[in-house]
């Protein structure tokens, strides 16, 4: 059965947050399921979502609510097990608003994944997201 797999003992680091204003932006809010909170990060050519598994997951689903207008054109997932090299697993190319999308991903079994945001639609290279998931099962 598929399911979120970002549990409290998932490790997670993100490449920036705005102003390092983490009470505010921090990345605890990608995964609190509030929808007034957010992680916003700060500006650069690329921005990155690095999750470290409990324990080996395979991963079926990757979800992302942006906020419109720092959005990403172009993403591309990685993955490792056991402290491997990562590896990319797939591209993804997200819309520019406000809406839950999902991206299927082929499937991998993982114990850490990076979410790489790239071409960031804000001209500074700010990305903001709402909600950031992974679905799948543990193995």
């Amino acid at each position: 059965m598929t399911h979120s797999l970002v549990c409290p003992e998932t490790v997670s680091r993100v490449s920036s947050v705005l102003n390092r204003n983490t009470r505010q932006f921090g990345k605890k809010h990608l995964f609190d399921q509030d929808e007034e909170t957010c992680w916003n990060s700060d500006q650069g050519l690329s921005q990155w979502v690095i999750l470290e598994f409990p324990q080996r997951i395979r991963v079926s689903q990757l979800q992302i609510q942006f906020q419109g207008g720092f959005s990403s054109r172009r993403g591309h997932l990685e993955g490792s097990q056991g402290g491997e090299t990562l590896s990319k697993i797939m591209d993804f190319y997200p819309e520019d608003n406000n809406s839950l999308q999902t991206f299927p991903v082929p499937a991998a079994e993982v114990d850490q994944l990076k979410v790489t945001f790239e071409d960031a639609t804000d001209f500074f290279g700010r990305v903001v997201i709402y909600h950031l998931r992974v679905l799948g099962e543990r193995v």
